[in-house]
């Protein structure tokens, strides 16, 4: 059977045909960066306390009514508490002045009865000042991201199923309809359930839009495109969408201003269901070997050169056996599949926790939210120009070993660092995000490259899934800080170090065609991995 870069060779690699699809598929994924952090605003904590009624107090009693406390070594004022608003309704009617005639120590405290007060210094409103996030429902505040990354954790799951199954298209578009819906919908929650509810399906989209795009322009591009796409196309379509997030915010400061300003450009994609078509890659892998021919043929012609009278003669429904649909058995099913898949699930969750964990701390680099949201994704870039030239240059077992032990290292040295030298600590933090968003790039080509056409979207997608169990566990990762600062970056360093060592065992992609069949991805050698293979 000829290899399907082989016989497709007649089109080139950078026609009208392959620049449409490369540059439409990476603005698709503009939305998502603008969605993927949208909750470091839509859930911000505005400095707040108890309100208090109009009533007739004395200006002393206004100002002394909120009790004082030391937080992080800082005085401020109580957020959850106020003192007895009867009492000090009395003591002001008497003349009596706090501090000098009353112990403020002495008098009985309750809690905002009557609810907040929220500064406006930053934002006009958020979802924490709408709906009272605060207090006893201070929980309420991180497990509205957790429900974001659930969906994430969900939508990668089924969605490289499906994909497998009904095709690239019409997930990648049916998802991102969803994403764009649930986006729009969320603006109009009458309360916190309802938000909560709604930005799991739009998690879902998300990463269902975003995976199934990636496969798709992985699967129609070929050679050095494929690289460029994949490492820095679609990663850059994603950054430049999380720089605008904070310049979006800066000017909407209003919550549902906001969303509706991240939503309505998912209206602009639906032109694109013209213009985008089917992986002929996943058609042949059905038989379908006439609608295959159809799409390059009319590539051809969009490329201007000529195709030959017959594209896929060796093709068959026989070769690949599309009766037999694979499934997530199918990457545990055998041993060299299996060791593949346990290992790149290790390495997907150590980069995924690593990544959000040091994403959400970055809010330390700056007092301001929003260029402390802008610092954070322009280190991304570089970080997408390096993957490029390492999928470019560089096998992909070795950038991805590198990458880990560099990242590892730069967070176990952090903890070395003296406090006079601050700047240091925040570099090598800054150092380790981008070497750790550089392998979070690598390790979605690299994932692609190993598995073959029937199987490829279901095992990025589990993968994936793997990693959004790390997602949700980092925001917990990051509380470690109190019981010892340097805990966290310990936890991180080390599964970094672990999962170098552990992809040892992968096979090698570097220069080789994508696989069609699990026949030809078992060819790929690899060292055999002790703790999962059996004798």
């Amino acid at each position: 059977m000829k290899d399907y870069d082989e016989s497709t060779a007649f089109l080139g690699q950078w026609g009208r045909f392959q620049q449409v699809v490369f540059f439409l598929l990476c603005a698709s994924i503009v939305p998502n960066g603008l969605g993927a952090f949208s909750v470091v605003f839509l859930t911000d904590i505005p400095r707040h306390h108890c309100l208090i009624p109009e009533e007739n107090l004395t200006q002393d009693w206004r100002d002394a009514i909120i009790p004082i406390e030391v937080v992080n070594g800082k005085r401020e004022q109580s957020r959850c508490s106020r003192y007895r608003l009867d009492v000090v309704r009395n003591l002001s009617a008497q003349g009596f002045i706090p501090g000098r005639d009353v112990n403020l120590t002495d008098l009985e405290q309750e809690g905002c009865v009557d609810g907040w007060s929220y500064s406006k210094d930053i934002y006009q409103s958020t979802l924490v000042s709408e709906f009272d996030l605060v207090c006893s429902d201070q929980w309420k505040q991180p497990f509205t991201s957790t429900a974001c990354f659930l969906g994430y954790l969900v939508g990668s799951f089924i969605s490289g199923q499906l994909s497998d199954r009904f095709g690239r298209k019409p997930v990648f578009f049916t998802t991102m309809a969803v994403q764009t819906t649930f986006s729009f919908c969320q603006a109009f929650s009458p309360s916190w359930t309802v938000f909560t509810i709604l930005i799991f399906f739009n998690g879902l989209g998300q990463i269902s839009n975003y995976v199934s795009g990636f496969v798709l322009g992985t699967e129609i591009l070929t050679g050095d495109v494929r690289v460029i796409f994949s490492s820095m196309g679609v990663c850059m379509g994603y950054a430049i969408g999380y720089m605008i997030l904070p310049l979006v915010a800066f000017f909407l400061r209003d919550w549902k201003s906001l969303l509706l300003a991240i939503s309505l450009p998912g209206v602009l994609y639906i032109p694109f269901w013209w213009f985008i078509p089917e992986s002929p890659r996943w058609l042949l892998s059905q038989g379908r070997v006439e609608e295959a021919e159809a799409i390059v043929r009319k590539a051809a012609k969009t490329n201007r050169v000529e195709a030959p009278t017959v594209i896929f003669k060796d093709y068959s429904a026989h070769d690949d056996d599309p009766q037999e649909h694979l499934n997530v058995i199918s990457l545990v099913k055998t041993q060299s599949v299996r060791s593949t898949t346990v290992i790149l699930c290790l390495v997907w969750f150590s980069l995924s926790i690593g990544y959000y964990g040091l994403s959400l701390n970055t809010s330390r680099l700056h007092a301001d939210p929003y260029i402390s949201c802008f610092l954070s994704a322009a280190a991304e870039v570089p970080a997408y120009m390096s993957c490029w030239l390492a999928l470019k240059y560089f096998p992909r077992r070795l950038s991805v070993i590198c990458i880990l032990l560099l990242g590892g290292a730069s967070l176990f040295l952090i903890q070395l660092v003296p406090e006079t030298l601050s700047e240091l600590a925040v570099a090598l933090e800054m150092l380790g995000k981008l070497v750790i968003t550089s392998g979070t790039a690598l390790i979605y080509a690299y994932t692609a490259e190993l598995y073959p056409t029937v199987l490829r979207n279901t095992a990025e997608g589990v993968c994936i899934t793997v990693s959004r169990i790390g997602s949700c566990l980092a925001p917990f990762l990051l509380q470690l800080r109190e019981s010892f600062e340097y805990l966290p970056y310990i936890i991180l360093g080390t599964l970094a170090v672990v999962s170098a060592f552990a992809a040892l065992y992968l096979p090698e992609s570097f220069g080789k065609p994508l696989p069609q069949t699990i026949q030809q991805m078992q060819k790929r050698e690899s060292m055999k991995c002790p703790c999962i293979t059996r004798k």
